[in-house]
């Protein structure tokens, strides 16, 4: 997860830190040398909301070297990071790194996922992964999720997602387990 789980603020979805990529990096090395060295089979490099932490996750994947992984980011539209950064930038960033074998986002509103999707296609060719959140609005003062904001029925986004190339799909926050049967009963076999 990104540098803002720690926080436990919800900076992950804004991406809010003002932290360098040296200074992500001093972060994410012990956690992701742990894990790594766990004997797993892939990494799962998810919800980062800055371009920051997107570099500072792929060199460590570099200078490690023999660590696969996925970066999946958070975005706030269809051409932005929750911070801000241009999508764009960090598929092409992640593409690069060897080491990252599938590409996508995830904790991000579903109707956001099928465009942010169609954009990463025409940047890599890495396969794409999509797990979105459920779409739900958080009421900051209220501390409490606004009911009626979120998607109800996955089949026809899972469709879409597909279409537009994910071949990883499922869901994060305040999905359910009748949300990912949806998914897949809306997904060829």
């Amino acid at each position: 997860g990104p540098y803002a789980a720690l926080l436990a603020d919800g900076s992950e979805y804004g991406g809010h830190y003002g932290l360098s990529v040296e200074a992500l990096k001093e972060f994410h090395r012990p956690r992701l040398e742990v894990l790594a060295d766990s004997g797993a089979d892939l990494l799962a490099c998810e919800t980062i909301p800055a371009l920051e932490e997107v570099h500072a996750l792929c060199e460590l994947l570099e200078a490690r070297g023999d660590t696969p992984a996925w970066i999946s980011v958070t975005c706030r539209d269809a051409q932005s990071l929750a911070h801000g950064a241009p999508f764009d930038e960090a598929v092409r960033r992640a593409d690069r790194c060897p080491q990252v074998v599938a590409i996508g986002v995830n904790c991000t509103a579903p109707r956001l996922v099928a465009p942010l999707l169609e954009r990463a296609r025409e940047l890599t060719q890495k396969p794409l992964l999509a797990y979105p959140n459920s779409g739900e609005l958080w009421d900051a003062a209220a501390h409490c999720w606004l009911p009626g904001t979120g998607v109800t029925d996955f089949h026809d986004p899972a469709r879409l997602w597909h279409e537009a190339g994910a071949r990883l799909i499922g869901g994060c926050c305040r999905t359910t387990p009748d949300d990912i049967r949806a998914i897949r009963e809306a997904l060829p076999a």
